[in-house]
């Protein structure tokens, strides 16, 4: 039996966070883009938990922190950021943002996600995309951008259940 992805069984989340944060930072330095203060910051909360986050959650999270109300432009422009460098996914059914488990190399989204406890499992599948890919070429389809999003319950919430 495969073991369960990390997100859904019980672990030292800071690890997580550390390491989607010096991945990111490697990723900019390689690549000659800047990760500001902001941009780090938008992808720590982003990571805080396995939960997908919207922007107005960030934009309150900043604004708590600094005092004064932060600008929705610029949350914008910080996860466009994360999201065209490959660090973050949107979920477009949720209207979040999840961070990226695998940013050193392009891919799809895959995600499994939980009606229980909202978690959101990445899924890195070649199979999954290349059915896509194939299926759309075989109706004369040229797939640009691909994002699954399965919806269900986790292994935890199954047990709670």
């Amino acid at each position: 039996m495969t073991q369960a992805p990390l997100a859904s069984r019980p672990h030292d989340h800071s690890h997580c966070v550390s390491q989607a944060l010096a991945e990111a930072e490697s990723i900019c330095t390689r690549q000659g883009l800047r990760l500001t203060a902001l941009r780090k910051r938008v992808l720590e909360l982003v990571w805080h938990s396995h939960k997908p986050l919207g922007a107005y959650d960030i934009l309150g999270v900043l604004s708590e922190e600094d005092g004064r109300r932060a600008a929705p432009p610029t949350v914008y422009r910080a996860l466009d950021f994360l999201l065209e460098n490959g660090l973050v996914h949107r979920i477009a059914s949720l209207n979040a943002f999840i961070g990226c488990s695998h940013p050193e190399h392009p891919h799809q989204g895959q995600f499994l996600i939980c009606r229980g406890c909202s978690a959101a499992i990445e899924l890195e599948q070649a199979a999954i995309s290349d059915a896509i890919v194939s299926s759309a070429a075989a109706v004369g389809f040229v797939v640009e951008s691909q994002t699954v999003e399965v919806v269900g319950l986790c292994a935890g919430c199954r047990e709670q259940a």
